[in-house]
């Protein structure tokens, strides 16, 4: 009879999750490996089998990050309507947040002073904004929007979508804001800042 398999991706996902929360919660320096498998019900050897050293682990952690921000991203339905499509996935950079708080803060904000993701990680994680430069990109060719720098735009809806979610995350916003009409309406205005004038022969580009 074969032995059952202990290490399994069960457990990985386990051990990450955990492993983000005892950093989102108390700080990095609460990550030890003893007490993250203890807090999972699992040994030191299991952890050390699956992730290796502890900088291994926090790469596993940013890497998973990006694995679930990704896949949220890439299912986000699109329109063709540039607008509204940097919309949708804006609105998904905020459920992702939501759902893996844990895992924002060191995708983002590197909350482990010292962590660098090695190549696969960062690689990964640029993977990610695919959608988001395919439709930054069409647009401007097909001129809707201003002639500028892709990353221009890119980095501006980032800044937007990155700095709200912050806000939200870390409760620094009034408690009388409305969170999400608030938040969609503000990325509809940074995206439509973007066209390009249609009934004017000045471009402010």
């Amino acid at each position: 009879m074969a032995r059952p398999r202990t290490h399994d991706e069960a457990l990985r996902l386990k051990l990450l999750d955990r492993a983000g929360e005892l950093i989102a919660a108390e700080g990095p320096k609460a990550l030890s490996l003893r007490k993250l498998a203890a807090d999972a019900g699992t040994s030191t050897t299991a952890v050390y089998s699956l992730f290796g050293s502890k900088p291994d682990l926090v790469n596993a952690l940013y890497s998973e990050g990006f694995r679930r921000f990704g896949a949220r991203m890439a299912r986000t339905p699109l329109t063709g309507d540039a607008v509204e499509d940097l919309v949708a996935l804006g609105s998904a950079y905020r459920a992702s947040a939501l759902a893996d708080p844990h895992l924002y803060g060191i995708m983002f904000t590197r909350s482990v002073p010292g962590f660098e993701p090695n190549e696969d990680a960062e690689k990964l994680a640029r993977e990610t904004l695919k959608p988001l430069e395919t439709i930054i990109r069409r647009a401007i060719a097909d001129g809707v929007f201003l002639d500028v720098p892709p990353e221009t735009i890119a980095v501006g809806c980032w800044a937007i979508v990155h700095g709200l979610v912050s806000l939200e995350l870390t409760g620094n916003l009034p408690e009388e804001f409305d969170v999400t009409s608030s938040y969609e309406r503000a990325l509809r205005a940074n995206a439509s800042g973007w066209l390009r004038p249609q009934a004017s022969g000045n471009d402010p580009s």
